[in-house]
């Protein structure tokens, strides 16, 4: 097993990660491709994924400690209390992405994820609602070189329905596989990727179903 540290230059690593930006080595290391099923935490990937279509998501990444302030660490019956004072805060705040419609959907969607939460006894709704829409997942086909890698599955189509459906907004299919791939439902790691090993045994032992 390597000793590197994460960001290390002698590590093999998807050629998106590259070596440029340490933090986004740090990220591709450590956390993308890690299977994730806290609602928060899914909350949260989910919310950025939204914020960073149009964009690159090292934009995201360095902004990202700012959302979280911004956000009230998204937890979902924080963020649904925002108002318009909110909405203005984040709009003259320069720390994150201020994209009105953006800022207005990860609130509604924190409304939407509530409404979830009344009618199930469980308190992991929104991994729920994503495995049932997703149904079984096939293991991840060998991913050889970034041609090989989708931008969107048939699974992340229905999830985007069954999300939609549920009343969240910035969840079409492309935006849900990059969600699915950072939250580990996925193991997009090329096969020669010194995570691509790790993050097939975590995907195999914490699935969302």
């Amino acid at each position: 097993m390597s000793q590197s540290k994460p960001g290390s230059t002698d590590l093999v690593r998807c050629p998106w990660a590259g070596i440029a930006d340490a933090e986004y080595a740090r990220y591709h290391d450590e956390e993308w491709g890690v299977p994730l099923v806290d609602d928060v935490r899914l909350f949260e990937k989910l919310a950025l994924e939204g914020f960073q279509s149009g964009l690159s998501w090292l934009t995201i990444l360095r902004k990202r400690d700012n959302f979280r302030r911004a956000f009230a660490g998204f937890e979902p019956k924080a963020v649904a209390r925002f108002g318009e004072a909110d909405i203005a805060r984040l709009m003259d705040d320069a720390g994150i992405v201020r994209n009105r419609a953006k800022i207005e959907a990860t609130i509604g969607n924190a409304r939407a994820y509530l409404a979830l939460t009344g009618s199930s006894p469980h308190g992991d709704v929104l991994a729920r609602l994503i495995s049932d829409a997703a149904g079984p997942l096939p293991p991840t086909p060998p991913r050889r070189t970034p041609a090989d890698v989708p931008s969107q599955t048939d699974a992340s189509l229905r999830i985007s329905k069954a999300l939609k459906a549920a009343g969240f907004r910035f969840v079409g299919p492309t935006t849900v596989y990059a969600f699915m791939q950072s939250t580990g439902m996925v193991n997009d790691h090329l096969i020669d990727c010194h995570r691509h090993a790790t993050c097939e045994t975590l995907q195999r032992s914490r699935r969302l179903r």
